[in-house]
């Protein structure tokens, strides 16, 4: 057999799974987009008539919206508490190791399982209220309140995948040449100069990864507002991908659905690289 033929054949399963599952069904949907589908009936041509109803589409709007108020919340606390707990497990501690495996166990639990422990947490009657309670302070709506519900799910969100990018940040940080802190300490500068100056000038490219991940994740918020609110109250957490799936598998609008994937695709391409524009800087050592 050729040398040629063999390479091939080992690419082949690659071959095999990008066509299934990744170039047929985005081609798919492309077809979609200017269709008309239940599903059942077969698929009638509608154009551009799929874009013009997305432009006019308040709950669209209303999904989008939602999605950025959750990523205002959830990047930066995810970002602020993996930075936190990262330098805090760089340090030589006694079961350093034990630490370390015990802040990454919520990011390999089921996103379901850990959505409906803190449903029970957020609960009226749960663990939440009960300590405000005993405090002598008011019970919190965390998902009855529109104001509330989705602050609620980003700081569950971030408990649930604060671990990975712990571990991102805590590789950042031990590849960072110790000598940069032996020569601030000796031209005096404090801790905290040398976090701002070094750590996180070197840093940067871990800190850009982290937010180009945490917004794709954010666009992809699913499963938790799904399980703990359906979307509610008053749509306050009807995140963007919820509403491309209750468009498909509650109405069956295939078309319509597959035309809203398309615009928040293009919207998180703009912004991720809107955040690689302004974040993004050259580290020279």
């Amino acid at each position: 057999m050729k040398r040629g033929t063999v390479g091939y054949l080992l690419c082949l399963p690659y071959i095999v799974h990008f066509l299934v599952f990744m170039a047929y069904p985005l081609g798919f949907s492309l077809v979609l987009v200017f269709h008309k589908w239940d599903i059942v009936s077969p698929m009638k041509w509608v154009g551009l008539s799929n874009f013009v109803r997305l432009a006019s589409d308040s709950l669209f709007f209303r999904a989008l919206y939602n999605t950025f108020i959750f990523l205002s919340i959830h990047i930066p606390l995810q970002v602020a508490v993996a930075l936190f707990f990262a330098e805090l497990l760089n340090r030589k501690l006694r079961l350093i190791g034990l630490f370390r495996a015990a802040y990454f166990v919520p990011v390999v639990v089921s996103g379901v399982v850990v959505t409906i422990l803190w449903q029970q947490l957020y609960a009226d009657t749960g663990v939440l209220n009960e300590l405000l309670a005993k405090l002598g302070l008011g019970r919190v709506p965390w998902l009855t309140s529109p104001s509330w519900a989705m602050p609620s799910i980003a700081i569950m969100a971030t408990w649930k995948n604060v671990g990975l990018y712990i571990v991102m940040f805590l590789a950042g940080l031990q590849g960072v040449p110790r000598d940069l802190y032996e020569a601030a300490e000796l031209d005096g500068a404090s801790k905290l100069q040398q976090f701002f100056h070094i750590t996180l000038p070197m840093l940067n490219p871990v800190v850009v990864l982290v937010l180009v991940l945490s917004t794709i994740g954010g666009f992809s918020l699913f499963i938790e507002p799904y399980v703990m609110t359906g979307g509610g109250p008053l749509n306050s957490t009807l995140s963007a991908v919820l509403y491309i799936y209750k468009q498909a598998f509650y109405f069956y609008r295939m078309g319509y659905a597959a035309t809203l994937g398309f615009a928040f695709a293009l919207i998180i391409f703009v912004v991720v690289a809107l955040q690689r524009r302004f974040v993004e800087r050259e580290v020279y050592v």
